[in-house]
Order: structure tokens, then sequence, then C-alpha cells
């Protein structure tokens, strides 16, 4: 299974809770993390079925959210 990951704005546990319905209904529940401990912000996604890098940002942003890439 691939892994995605992102660097965000995501920075506590409280913009968690506000990302996570946007990141559920995307990536689907339990399939993925923010590593608040990290100074980067690390989101990683395991990635199900044929959802895109793209769709992830387009989550995080719709959430309020700054996100990029991590190759």
């Amino acid at each position: 299974m691939e892994t995605l990951k992102f660097k965000t704005t995501i920075k506590c546990s409280g913009c968690v809770a506000n990302v996570t319905p946007s990141l559920n209904k995307t990536a689907g529940e339990n399939n993925w993390s923010v590593d608040i401990q990290n100074p980067e912000k690390i989101l990683t996604v395991s990635k199900q079925g044929n959802i895109t890098e793209a769709e992830i940002v387009q989550a995080v942003q719709a959430a309020g959210y700054k996100i990029e890439i991590l190759k």
C-alpha cells in the first residue's frame, strides 16, 4: 500500500479535530494521521483506491490549512 506524505500547518489537536471531517471523507477514517510533534507537522495518508495527492491537498485547504506534498 502506498503512503502519501505532506507538510502542513495542522499544529495542535484542535486543528486535527477541524480537519478530521474533511480528511475522513476524502481519505477514509483511520487512513491518515498528523504528527503534530514533528516541526513540519507531517500528514501521512495510506492511499486507498484511486485517491490522489490533489484530493488530499483540496481536503486540507478546504479546512483552512496550508499543505504541500513531500516527495
